[in-house]
């Protein structure tokens, strides 16, 4: 009967353990917490920031250049911007890159067009496009 006894607390305290660690795990760091206010839509209409001379040039107007989602409109974009980057967006142009016809020997084929938004923002705020 003892030894029932005792079996049964420390199945009782292996319990207690699992349930602490699982409770433990639940608690959520505090980036979790920032990706929770942010939509996980506006991670797909933003698929990269376009570096190029054009861009850093822009950057001096407080403009910056994206790659976005095909499908993505302007109010969209500028929603996604504001949630992830936090500033604020005074206008949004959008423009459309075709697929180009490419060549390699005899096999031809078409390099992928593209969608892309210039962004407008706020004067004094910046995106950290390369982060440092």
């Amino acid at each position: 009967m003892a030894l029932r006894n005792i079996f049964k607390k420390i199945k009782k305290e292996e319990e207690n353990k699992k349930e602490e660690k699982l409770e433990e795990k639940a608690v959520k760091p505090e980036k979790s917490k920032i990706k929770e206010k942010i939509s996980g839509t506006t991670y797909r209409i933003l698929k990269m920031p376009q570096v190029t001379e054009k861009a850093t040039d822009l950057v001096k107007k407080n403009q910056y250049i994206f790659k976005v989602w095909p499908e993505a409109n302007k109010i969209e974009i500028k929603n996604a911007i504001k949630d992830i980057y936090s500033v604020d967006v005074l206008s949004v142009k959008i423009i459309k890159v075709p697929a180009k016809k490419r060549r390699l020997g005899k096999i031809s084929g078409l390099r992928k067009g593209y969608k892309k938004a210039i962004v407008k923002i706020k004067e004094g705020q910046k995106i950290e496009v390369l982060p440092r």
